[in-house]
């Protein structure tokens, strides 16, 4: 067990040297001294730095970020890429990550009789300066007044805010004991489960009542809470979606996606772009390359989701023609 005691003989120096060695501030030429009280002023006053963005949702609500400003953004990416990115994560989170994705995540469910999703309640919101520290910048490796500043930055108020950049990274850090806990019960009982961010998805042969009950009392015992709200029980008589892709035979598109999408591909293709923005009432602000653009990354969206479409693999070429001459 590591103690406090590690860092017994850690110096002052020491711990300004470490951190200025992770170079939080860039290639900024100035003098050891001036860095130091700019990451002290940062990190004892970080709520002064963030401004309110409230970003709509498909159900009509208001998602609130909290976005740092230029300077406590750069110290952030900073900690993002200097510390973070040599962390490992479970393999059972399956967003934020070089890989990532909402295809991992699905490709995991695909086939299965029944899929359970859950959702933490207000997931960044519930993690604490505590579970950062102590799971993030441990005593194991960081001396305790270097991984206090490094929580202190990273945080705002005393919780993780969504909106910094190296939020995503932490979340996946502090829940990665949740995971591989839950994952080896999982394992154990022939259930598949993977976690995109707050939502968790479980797929098998099971009881699901079983499941939300474990999941539940774990999550209680980190100091979340499951938003019952968004439970979700489906089978496989029923269509099942994980993160936006049908799973019941192979990962794919819904239908109404597809359908959707095809039609809006035969009138810009018929009639132009022009033509079919005047229609809909959205010509304003937006241009036939934009949008053509704009038409081919949906495609490109299912076609990563399902490559054996020939239907949108001809549409992709076509769109592609399209944007060719119109560049030419």
């Amino acid at each position: 067990m590591y103690q406090t005691d590690l860092w017994k003989y850690c110096t002052p120096e020491y711990c300004r040297d470490m951190l200025l060695s992770f170079r939080l501030l860039g290639n900024a030429r100035w003098p050891d001294q001036k860095v130091m009280a700019c990451l002290y002023g940062f990190s004892n006053h970080t709520e002064r730095h963030y401004h309110a963005v409230r970003i709509p949702k498909r159900d009509g609500t208001y998602r609130k970020l909290l976005v740092p400003d230029y300077m406590l953004m750069k110290i952030q990416r900073n900690i993002l890429h200097h510390i973070l990115d040599g962390c490992g994560i479970s393999g059972c989170a399956t967003a934020y990550h070089k890989g990532a994705g909402v295809m991992l995540n699905a490709r995991a469910h695909t086939g299965k009789n029944v899929v359970v999703k859950l959702d933490i309640k207000d997931f960044f919101g519930s993690i604490s300066f505590p579970m950062v520290l102590k799971s993030v910048f441990p005593v194991q490796y960081f001396p305790p007044a270097v991984g206090t500043m490094l929580t202190s930055l990273c945080c705002c108020n005393d919780f993780l805010p969504q909106g910094a950049p190296t939020s995503p990274a932490i979340s996946n850090l502090v829940m990665k004991h949740f995971d591989e806990s839950i994952n080896k019960w999982c394992r154990d009982k022939g259930i598949s489960y993977t976690r995109y961010c707050d939502d968790m998805t479980f797929s098998g042969n099971f009881n699901p009542g079983l499941v939300i009950k474990k999941v539940s009392g774990f999550l209680n015992a980190m100091g979340f809470e499951l938003n019952e709200t968004k439970t979700r029980i489906l089978y496989r008589n029923g269509r099942q979606a994980v993160t936006g892709i049908v799973v019941n035979e192979k990962p794919q598109v819904s239908r109404d996606y597809r359908r959707k999408l095809r039609q809006e591909i035969f009138y810009c293709l018929k009639y132009g772009a022009k033509s079919h923005l005047e229609r809909q009432g959205s010509e304003a602000g937006i241009s036939e390359e934009q949008y053509f653009l704009s038409l081919l990354g949906k495609i490109r969206y299912v076609l990563l989701v399902n490559p054996e479409d020939q239907w949108f693999r001809e549409a992709e070429e076509r769109v592609l023609a399209v944007l060719g001459r119109k560049a030419g």
